[in-house]
């Protein structure tokens, strides 16, 4: 399965590496491919590291203005010409879309591909991995979006929100059929 990662490309500490470190191992181990922004830098470079070392492919799709920063040794590297069309080219190449911890950048591929989904754009399964309650403030807002009308399909329709790697990757590959 190719699993798309959309995380951050900073330098952060052990309560943010550790857990982005496990799961790189599990989609590698698990003969995934990683699908991610291409980055050799930050958290970026910790999963693909942990997929690469764990037998897993990488499959980068960096952007013109920070191509000087991307992975050499990824089995594939593809060089966008701006972000919209970085966002279209990983939906594209993935069969499935995690979302790590991130900044500004994080947010913004997290709400396209779920405004993508809830119009039917794609169906692939979407999963928030809340590292250390990253994503707790986010949950309660799309609660709150839910529970007042502002989105025309469920919740759980739209994202599947994992403690862990362990259960971000048990629902990506069940729903793919892979378990």
């Amino acid at each position: 399965m190719n699993i798309c990662v959309f995380l951050s490309a900073a330098d952060l500490d052990d309560r943010y590496t550790v857990p982005a470190r496990e799961f790189a191992e599990l989609i590698g181990r698990g003969g995934h491919t990683l699908v991610w922004g291409g980055s050799e830098s930050g958290l970026m470079k910790v999963v693909a590291d942990g997929v690469q070392a764990a037998g897993g492919r990488l499959v980068g799709v960096s952007v013109d203005f920070l191509a000087a920063k991307a992975r050499t040794n990824a089995d594939e590297m593809v060089i966008a010409r701006d972000l919209a069309e970085r966002k279209a080219l990983l939906l594209e190449k993935s069969d499935a879309i995690v979302i790590m911890v991130g900044g500004t950048g994080t947010l913004d591929e997290a709400t396209e591909i779920l405004e993508l989904k809830k119009h039917g754009k794609h169906t692939k399964p979407v999963v928030l991995l809340n590292t250390a309650g990253f994503y707790d403030g986010l949950r309660e807002q799309f609660q709150r979006m839910e529970d007042e009308g502002f989105l025309p399909v469920p919740l759980t329709d739209l994202v599947f929100f994992a403690k862990d790697g362990v259960g971000a990757l048990a629902y990506l590959e069940e729903s793919a059929g892979l378990q």
